[in-house]
Order: structure tokens, then C-alpha cells, then sequence
């Protein structure tokens, strides 16, 4: 009799159904009692009446010829079902979208990031993350561009040739034929609007900033906006350069024959700005886009975190079980589930990847301001695997956030440091950007 009911899950009860089921065929339940059972199992945790079922159940079972001892084991069964049970339908369903979204970042990753980042906010993982993992699976992640962008990411043909250093860790499970654009929805602060009228007057492209003011009819607020995010790459202008070229227009276009003039007048001297260092654009990248595609935070301090001990997260995977590691990242998620009895479960990303913490309570209590406040956390602990699966038992965590205001620094500190707190002191005094998200 159990075996119809129980046989597909392997005997174990994994719906609610089954355990309905079970009450009506092995205790005799009717299905109004197997239901009101049901309702019982779903508010166990906060109101235990699922307790008043058991003498019906287990005497049902015994007097239709179950041993009592395995009557009990099945109510207990059933009893703990209020921790984990969920009815087969809501199984099939996400089983479904599961599928279907791991065939698609499978088959077409270009594809499925630029569906998630056209989705935002929602999820678990910023677009930082869904970027560099859309990267390390071989796809193309072009910058936002005034001449290529549209509001949402879009899709390209793939260039041929891939910038120096991009994918160096890809792994090519899928189409990579398409290469990801991001769209203006990344800009902090930039309104669909204002994307409508950068396409609407695009036509075959923009060559400079003035043409840009002009035809776009945007405000210099506007302009700047896209310059300190980088989209002027396709007409020859960096950030200090393409600021500069904001910073030289009026407050309003001039009207038809005013800029016929100022065209005959020609342009101003070219000024020739120092250059920006990479730790300086990886900072303005955040500050702008909240990810870059430089570089990664991390990888500037990575010699200062090998002298303290640290790892990087693609080492992780040649350590054997129970091995002493030090690694640290910023950190992507903290997460305290109800049913963990107090364990903090935290993913930390560098630039090879992340890696999954699990903090138990005494450590947690121990280190609760760096678990809770800490963007740039250093852990050391004892690693566990189990296959392909891997955590880090944390039992001592470093706050490192300070490190992160070094990024921006000149030459010598600035190839070895990370960013975070600079916009307070160094940056402050040159542009009025909003905070930094660095996760």
C-alpha cells in the first residue's frame, strides 16, 4: 500500500500529497481529516496541532495491520515534514524553471546574463557577479557606449579578437558567438529617458561631444553622468578627457546659426590630461556602474593578502578536505536561515571566483560587527569538501575594509592596494560622486 504512495521518492515523504495519502491509506483518514492534517503540518512550527493527529494515526495504522513501532517512525516522519514539506506541484514547477534557466546559461550564456541584468534588481547576485560569471564562462562583456548602447544589455556579434586578459579563466561550456553590451540601465542615476534621446538622434553615430549636446538635446548633468561611466570610448574619450568636453559646453545647446558659428570659430587647443591610474578607473567604474571590467577590487591587494596568508578562491579546489586556509573577498551575501539554528552562511568573491563561508554561532558572536558590517573580510578556518561542493568553517574573521581606500592611490601603493573609502578623501575634492558599492 505504501509503496504507491511512497515508491517514486524512494520511500521518503517529500509532498504534501503523500503524506495525505498516507493517512488516508494506511490509517484510514478521510480525505477531509487527511486535509485538515495537511493544514496541521503547514503551521507545525508556530502552532503544534499537528500533535492532536497522532493517536488517530498510529491506532488507525495498528488496527489495520502495521506494526506499532513502524506506525510511530511514520508519524514522526510526518510529524518533522512541517521543517521541509512543500506540495508536488510547487516541486514541479521550480524544478521546471530550474531546468530551463541552467539549459539556457548552459547553451546561450551571453543570452542569459543579459536576460538577468535586463531584470534587476531582483535575485540573489549583483550585476558585478553576473557579469564575471557571464566572463569566466568565455562570453564578451563590451562597456556602455554612446554609439552602441541601447537602455537595456543587448547582444552583438562577438568580435573576433577579445581585449587582453578578458576570459582568461573561461570555460566555454556554451554559444559564444554573441558578445554582451551593457546598457545605460547600468548608470547610477540615468533615467530611460534620457537613453530614448541619445537613440532617437543616434543615427550613424556621434563623433564628438558637442554634436552629442546638440542633437541629443541632453543637459550637461546628463553628459557628465556618461562620462564619469566611461560611454564615450567609441569617439577617442576617456573619462578625464570626455569630462573635460562636458565641462566646456553651455548651459543650454545654442540655437542653429550661434553653433554654425562656434563651428567656424574651430575647436579650442587640445589639452593633453594625465593619464588615470587603472585602481583609479576600477574605483570610478563602481562609483558609475557598480562593476567593472578593468579589473577586479581585489586584485589589487592580492600582494599584501599573500604576505598575511591568503589564497586566492581558485586554489581552493586542489586543497584536500579538513585542510588550514586563509582567503579573503568582499563580500557578496550574508544569510541567517530560520531552520540553521543561528549558523551565518556568507559568499565572498575575489578575482578568481567565490567561496562559501559557514560561521557557527560562538564564532558569530565572537566577530558579530565584521560578520554583519565588514565589506572586505579576511577568514581563516578549516575547509570542508564533499565532491565539487566546498565551505569554509570560519574560526577567525579580519575586518579589511580600510584596505579598500587605497585603490586610487598614485603609482607603487596603487598597483598593490583596493578600493573602497577614497571617494571620502581623495576623489572628494575632484567630483561630487555618490558612495561606492563595492558590494
Amino acid at each position: 500500500e505504501l509503496r504507491q504512495v511512497l515508491g517514486k521518492t524512494l520511500g521518503i515523504p517529500l509532498f504534501q500529497e503523500q503524506a495525505m495519502r498516507i493517512a488516508i491509506v494506511a490509517a484510514g483518514f478521510t480525505p477531509a481529516e487527511a486535509d485538515a492534517l495537511r493544514r496541521a503540518m503547514a503551521t507545525f512550527r508556530k502552532t503544534g496541532k499537528i500533535h492532536g493527529f497522532r493517536e488517530k494515526m498510529v491506532g488507525g495504522m495498528v488496527a489495520r495491520g502495521y506494526e506499532e513501532d513502524f506506525a510511530e517512525r511514520c508519524f514522526r516522519q510526518i510529524e518533522g515534514f512541517g521543517d521541509y514539506g512543500f506540495p508536488e506541484s510547487h516541486s514541479a514547477s521550480f524544478a521546471l524553471l530550474a531546468y530551463v534557466s541552467a539549459w539556457l546559461k548552459c547553451h546561450y550564456p551571453a543570452v542569459f546574463a543579459a536576460a538577468l541584468l535586463n531584470s534587476q534588481p531582483m535575485g540573489f547576485y549583483a550585476p558585478a557577479q553576473i557579469v564575471r560569471d557571464a566572463r569566466e564562462h568565455g562570453v564578451t562583456v563590451l562597456p556602455v557606449d554612446v554609439n552602441a548602447s541601447d537602455w537595456d544589455c543587448t547582444l552583438e556579434p562577438a568580435p573576433s579578437l577579445r581585449p587582453s586578459g578578458e576570459g582568461d579563466n573561461e570555460k566555454n561550456t556554451g554559444d559564444t558567438s554573441f558578445a554582451l553590451r551593457l546598457g545605460f540601465r547600468q548608470i547610477k542615476g540615468m533615467r530611460e529617458e534620457y537613453a530614448d534621446q541619445i537613440l532617437a538622434a543616434r543615427g550613424n553615430g556621434y563623433s564628438d561631444m558637442l554634436g552629442l549636446w546638440r542633437r541629443a538635446g541632453l543637459a550637461p548633468a546628463v553628459l557628465e553622468r556618461l562620462a564619469r561611466a566611461d560611454a564615450f570610448g567609441s569617439m577617442g574619450l576617456g573619462r578625464r578627457q570626455a569630462l573635460w568636453a562636458v565641462k566646456a559646453l553651455g548651459p543650454d545647446p545654442l540655437p542653429l546659426f550661434a553653433a554654425a558659428f562656434e563651428e567656424e570659430q574651430g575647436n579650442e587647443p587640445e589639452i593633453r590630461l594625465p593619464a588615470i591610474g587603472l585602481g583609479e578607473q576600477v574605483i570610478d567604474d563602481y562609483a558609475s556602474l557598480r562593476l567593472s571590467l578593468k579589473a577586479h577590487p581585489l586584485s589589487f591587494l592580492r600582494q599584501g593578502l599573500a604576505e598575511q596568508g591568503a589564497v586566492p578562491n581558485a586554489r581552493l579546489k586542489g586543497l584536500a578536505d579538513g585542510a588550514r586556509v586563509t582567503l579573503a573577498g568582499l563580500v557578496l551575501s550574508r544569510q541567517r536561515p530560520g531552520t540553521a539554528k543561528g549558523v551565518i552562511f556568507a559568499t565572498l568573491e575575489d578575482e578568481t571566483g567565490v567561496a562559501n563561508i559557514i560561521v557557527w554561532p560562538p564564532v558569530y558572536e565572537r566577530y558579530r560587527r565584521i560578520v554583519l558590517g565588514a565589506r572586505l573580510i579576511l577568514v581563516r578556518g578549516k575547509m570542508q569538501r564533499e565532491g565539487i561542493v566546498i565551505h569554509i568553517i570560519a574560526d577567525k574573521l579580519v575586518d579589511l575594509t580600510h584596505l579598500l581606500s587605497t585603490l586610487g592611490d598614485e603609482p607603487g601603493a596603487a598597483e598593490q592596494a583596493d578600493p573602497l573609502a577614497l571617494l571620502q578623501a581623495k576623489l572628494q575634492h575632484k567630483r561630487d560622486y555618490p558612495s561606492r558599492d563595492f558590494h
